[in-house]
């Protein structure tokens, strides 16, 4: 399975409160924190909610 690193590049303050809830749950707590994930539908799912908040490359 393919793997993805997401980073958090912008702040969530003033975002919606289940953005902020898709943010923790991919375990992104500070601005410049990388988490590695399975590419799989759920986890792109979430990344596609708050691309506005996120950086995404293949790992």
């Amino acid at each position: 399975m393919a793997k993805i690193k997401v980073k958090q590049v912008r702040s969530k303050i003033n975002c919606p409160e289940n953005q902020k809830r898709v943010l923790i749950s991919l375990g992104l707590r500070k601005i410049g924190q990388v988490v590695e994930h399975d590419a799989n539908p759920a986890i792109l799912g979430m990344v596609n909610k708050v691309k506005h908040l996120v950086s995404v490359e293949e790992a």
